[in-house]
């Protein structure tokens, strides 16, 4: 890395793939209410090639309580169960002869709990790699001052220090608010 804009950039993308990991993680966190998410990016093992089940099967939302998936080929039907019984999601799928019916049981109050720390634990995760990323590119900026042949005025240094801390201030916050919006779904009844 040699210039303070380089820096900024590259740390800016790296705190953004950290968020885009957490959204991610929280989309597969089972609530209490259905929702496609929870099922689009499971891997099923279609004639030897893992594809993504939302690639096979148009899934839908009937009641808010359940998950309609209805395979394009309907050969791939035990694929499908097969593979959403080895999700870990703690779903029973229901084979019905063209379709696949998952009911969205409600969660007990101790799973919610398990789930809101899991949450919490996920988003903490997510700060320390902000705060690595911060660490990381305040070492680069310091690191411009000692490069052979160019000079970066101290100032311009401080400057960048500052702006790294505001990127993390804003992603962390970010990270927060997405957090708190997750745990109020889990624990609304």
């Amino acid at each position: 890395m040699s210039d303070p804009d380089t820096i900024l950039l590259e740390t800016e993308e790296a705190m953004e793939k950290a968020v885009e990991y957490l959204k991610h993680e929280f989309r597969g966190l089972r609530t209490g209410r259905a929702t496609t998410a929870l099922v689009d990016f499971l891997k099923v093992d279609y004639y030897g090639s893992m594809t993504e089940l939302k690639g096979l099967a148009a899934i839908s939302i009937p009641e808010p309580t359940q998950i309609l998936i209805r395979p394009f080929d309907q050969g791939s039907i035990s694929a499908i169960r097969h593979a959403i019984e080895a999700s870990g999601l703690g779903l029973n799928p229901i084979v019905e002869p063209k379709q696949i019916r998952l009911v969205i049981p409600a969660l007990s109050a101790e799973r919610r709990q398990q789930l809101s720390a899991r949450v919490k634990k996920l988003g903490e995760e997510t700060k320390v790699i902000l705060r690595n990323g911060r660490r990381d590119a305040n070492k680069h900026a310091e690191a411009l001052s000692n490069q052979p042949g160019v000079h970066v005025p101290e100032d311009e240094i401080e400057t960048l220090k500052e702006e790294i801390q505001s990127l993390l201030k804003k992603y962390e916050e970010d990270v927060d608010k997405r957090v708190d919006e997750k745990t109020k779904e889990i624990m609304q009844i």
